[in-house]
């Protein structure tokens, strides 16, 4: 995924239009190297739609109108191996940030789940019925995993 599809990703993720990440972008009044210039607004769009390179130098601008690091921009952290996982990484990373308050025995369960599923994806069960078993049973072994714990 290229920075710009990232960019645009973090937007949709996190409700941003792009008139509002424009314009709090340009009110940090970040100036290119070259010209000594703020970037127009017509160029951000640009940026924005793959019509033009994002300059280096303003990536740090970008990451904190974006609210995040400027590393985000360049990590596989929101790139996984499938549509289905891609669709829903917002809701993968909260998990996985959520993680370090679980308890350990929560996280054997959720272990031992996920292994499970991983094992249906890999013998020759069609995706499709995966994913309807993801999507129908995972919030109940969710309530059962936790009351469980």
């Amino acid at each position: 995924m290229e920075v710009w599809e990232k960019i645009n990703f973090i937007l949709k993720e996190k409700n941003i239009s792009k008139k509002d990440f424009v314009d709090t972008l340009l009110s940090l009044e970040p100036r290119l190297k070259k010209s000594g210039e703020i970037p127009s607004v017509q160029t951000i769009y640009r940026y924005l739609n793959n019509q033009r390179e994002i300059k280096i130098e303003l990536i740090p601008y970008i990451a904190e109108t974006l609210n995040i690091t400027e590393q985000e921009l360049f990590t596989n952290d929101i790139e996984y191996a499938n549509d289905y996982n891609y669709k829903h990484s917002r809701e993968a990373r909260e998990i996985l940030d959520l993680l370090k308050f679980a308890p350990r025995s929560a996280i054997e369960k959720i272990k031992n789940y996920l292994i499970k599923i991983k094992g249906a994806c890999e013998s020759s069960i069609e995706w499709d019925w995966v994913r309807f078993y993801f999507v129908f049973f995972t919030i109940f072994d969710i309530i059962r995993v936790i009351n469980i714990i």
